[in-house]
C-alpha cells in the first residue's frame, strides 16, 4: 500500500481572481489518481494545507516524523516545488539519524515528493503525469528520498529549480 502525503503547494492551488490571489484548497489527489486510472491499494493523509515558500522548519520536521511514523514502506508526498529540495533533504537527514538510533525499528522506505508547475484545476497542468510518474517510481526505487519532477527522478542532494526554466535539473 502506498501512503500519500499531501502538504499543499501549487498542485492544490485555487484561484480566485485575474490578479492571482490564490489559496491551497481541498487535495485534488483522489480526483487526480481515477483520471490518471491509479487502481493501486493508496491511503492519503491530510498533513499541511501551505504553499511550499511558507514552510518552516518546524512544517519540514512534521514531515519528517509523519515518514518516519508511517507503518507503510512506499510514500508519496505532494509538495510545492519552491521549497520540495530542502524538505527532501530534511527527510533524507532525519530518516538518517532515526535509522542510526533505531536500526531495527526503522524499516527501509522509499519516500517520492511531487509536485506541479501549474495548479491541477488548471486545464495544461502537469499534476496528473506528475503523479502517475511518482507512483510508478516510488515502487521500482530501491529505498531512499527521491523527487519526481518532468519525468525524472532525482535525489536530494543531486537536484534544483530552475526557476526560468520552470523545471527541475541536476546539479
Amino acid at each position: 500500500m502506498i501512503e500519500i502525503v499531501t502538504t499543499g503547494g501549487t498542485i492544490d492551488k485555487v484561484y480566485f481572481d485575474a490578479n492571482s490571489e490564490f489559496e491551497i484548497g481541498d487535495s485534488l489527489v483522489p480526483e487526480l489518481l481515477a483520471e490518471a486510472n491509479i487502481n493501486d491499494d493508496y491511503v492519503i493523509t491530510g498533513l499541511l494545507r501551505k504553499d511550499s515558500l511558507e514552510m518552516t522548519d518546524e512544517d519540514r520536521e512534521r514531515i519528517a516524523t509523519a515518514v518516519i511514523a508511517s507503518p507503510h514502506r512506499w510514500m508519496l508526498i505532494t509538495h510545492g516545488t519552491d521549497t520540495m529540495v530542502q524538505t527532501a533533504q530534511a527527510i533524507t537527514a532525519r530518516m538518517a539519524e532515526y535509522k542510526a538510533l533505531e536500526p531495527t525499528q526503522n524499516p527501509d522506505k522509499t519516500v517520492v515528493l511531487l509536485g506541479s508547475m501549474q495548479p491541477a484545476r488548471m486545464r495544461r497542468s502537469d499534476a496528473v503525469f506528475n503523479l502517475g510518474f511518482a507512483t510508478a517510481a516510488v515502487k521500482l526505487l530501491p529505498a531512499g528520498v527521491y523527487i519526481a519532477m518532468n519525468g525524472e527522478v532525482f535525489t536530494a542532494h543531486s537536484v534544483h529549480k530552475n526557476l526560468k526554466a520552470q523545471r527541475f535539473e541536476r546539479l
